[in-house]
């Protein structure tokens, strides 16, 4: 997925609102988590939420058990200071999901539109499925969007892998059921459409 350096100059370069994920209202990504039935109390962790809105809006929603992970110090830094005074009622994590340590089964919700479509070495999927259902509470969700499979090839410089419904879901087949799937067409602050890919998994267990 390249590394943290690479992730600090994409966010030094250029705002976040300019850059290609940038959703100021995440509308599919709320919906999701709102389909999982998941109530104010929920522990949620955005991974790869850098500069997003995601966490500003759950915490207008009442959500208070938030977490944020990003490989970007300069991601987190913008993401601190356009939440005020909010900052504070986030738990902040700067890693590399796959190296990072993580509570096990600890969260009820694991929401990613940002980290899974840069891993396109088996080995480091692998491993980021592995770190996500030993970290979601049994029962819990995973939210997965990536590029659809005429997505584009390639995001802020590298390769991308790109997935249908049934190679999304093949991925999280051993310890995730497939609850819901959706495909759609997310507009870039630049106007450009990109195909995405979104999935809502339940981890297996009880």
């Amino acid at each position: 997925m390249s590394d943290k350096s690479h992730w600090d100059r994409v966010y030094n370069d250029t705002a976040g609102d300019a850059l290609g994920w940038f959703q100021q209202h995440p509308v599919r990504s709320l919906a999701f988590i709102g389909a999982s039935g998941a109530g104010p109390d929920a522990t949620i962790i955005d991974v790869g939420g850098g500069a997003s809105g995601l966490t500003a809006n759950l915490l207008s929603k009442g959500f208070s058990d938030l977490w944020l992970l990003d490989i970007s110090a300069t991601a987190l830094a913008a993401a601190r200071k356009s939440l005020g005074t909010d900052a504070a009622r986030i738990h902040w994590v700067e890693a590399d999901v796959n190296r990072v340590k993580l509570p096990p089964a600890h969260f009820d919700i694991w929401h990613d539109r940002a980290v899974f479509h840069f891993l396109t070495d088996v080995a480091a999927r692998e491993a980021y499925v592995a770190k996500a259902c030993a970290s979601v509470k049994p029962g819990g969700h995973l939210i997965i969007a990536t590029f659809a499979e005429d997505g584009p090839e390639q995001c802020s410089g590298l390769p991308v892998a790109r997935y249908d419904a049934a190679s999304l879901q093949a991925q999280f087949a051993e310890c995730c059921e497939l609850l819901h799937t959706e495909k759609a067409a997310h507009a870039t602050p630049a106007g450009k459409l990109q195909q995405f890919r979104y999935c809502l998994l339940r981890r297996k267990g009880s």
